[in-house]
């Protein structure tokens, strides 16, 4: 099995006997106080910085989070995503459990994202899935 992921400008394939996929995972506030604090007040500056340096060092994906506690993730995980698609050309993954946020992020996220932190709970999982791969339309 293959999965391919696209950026604004470059394309990835993940499976077996290809080279290691690297997911630069730095931009996720857990344990970055400067983070959270940029993320709480809306600053996406730092995010930017973030995913620049992270595609310098080599990253092919950039994972993007920013479940802070109080804050609008759907607002605040758009607006990340936007911001990261502008400075990097690199496929996205999107890291949130929540289906709203997860909705709002896919709409703008350039090419074809990875969706991450997708768990094992058949609720949640349902929910997610939908959300990543909605029914088609059909017109009348």
């Amino acid at each position: 099995m293959f999965t391919t992921l696209s950026g604004t400008g470059k394309t990835i394939t993940i499976g077996p006997d290809l080279p290691t996929v690297v997911i630069g995972e730095r931009i996720n506030p857990t344990g970055k106080k400067s983070l959270t604090a940029a993320l709480a007040s809306g600053n996406l500056v730092l995010v930017r910085e973030m995913a620049k340096a992270q595609v310098a060092a080599g990253a092919d994906v950039l994972d993007v989070n920013v479940g802070i506690p109080g804050c609008d993730e759907v607002d605040l995980l758009r607006r990340s995503v936007l911001a990261v698609s502008e400075v990097a050309d690199v496929p996205l993954s999107i890291d949130t459990a929540n289906p709203k946020a997860l909705e709002a992020a896919l709409k703008v996220a350039p090419g074809r994202p990875l969706v991450n932190s997708v768990n094992g709970e058949e609720k949640s999982l349902d929910t997610i899935l939908r959300t990543a791969r909605p029914e088609p339309v059909v017109a009348a």
